[in-house]
Parts: C-alpha cells; structure tokens; sequence
C-alpha cells in the first residue's frame, strides 16, 4: 500500500528524511544511484551532485526519482518522489511530480 504526499507537503517535511538516492538512467539503461541530501528552494530540491555521471545522465534524461529510505519518524515507510530534473553545472534541481509513502517490507 502507498500513501500519496502532496507536494507541499513533501516540500515541508523533505527535512526530516535526511538523505535520499537519486536515480537516473545511463546511456546503456543502468540505474544510477547517488546518495545525496537536497535542499529546498522554492518548488524544487537541490541537489549538490558534484557533476559526475549522474549530471550526465539527469542531462540527457530529465525524469529522475529519489527513494528516501525508512527513518525513525517514518513508522517503516519509505518515500518516493518522482520529477523533472534540469542541470546547473555541478547541481541537479528536481522539481517534483508525484510522491508517496511506499509501504513497509513485510
């Protein structure tokens, strides 16, 4: 079962999740995974990638998501956002499309 989260309200609570993996997709359809903190500035989250494969790949293919992994104030929930990246040098902005809590593993 997944709980949708609005995005202001992703946007209010990011904070508490800590750190998150970005996923993107490389030009031989691997997933990519980097473990990054975002910030909140205005309706996106920053991301510090420190250029790198997964600029790269967020350039050529902007649908991106990120997977937070279960916290204490979680109750087991991970969370999954996904959205539209746009690059800025070493920066990845994501503006978000969906999100949801997705359920605990059994």
């Amino acid at each position: 079962m997944s709980i949708a989260v609005t995005i202001e309200q992703l946007m209010d609570e990011i904070g508490q999740w800590g750190f998150g993996y970005l996923l993107t997709v490389s030009d031989d359809s691997r997933t990519h995974l980097l473990a990054l903190r975002p910030r909140v500035f205005g309706d996106v989250l920053r991301l510090d990638a420190g250029g790198g494969r997964a600029c790269r790949n967020a350039e050529a293919r902007p649908q991106v998501s990120m997977v937070f992994p279960p916290g204490e104030h979680s109750n087991g929930f991970s969370l999954v956002v996904d959205g539209e990246a746009t690059v800025d040098g070493d920066v990845i902005d994501v503006r978000p499309i969906s999100a949801v809590l997705h359920r605990p593993a059994p």
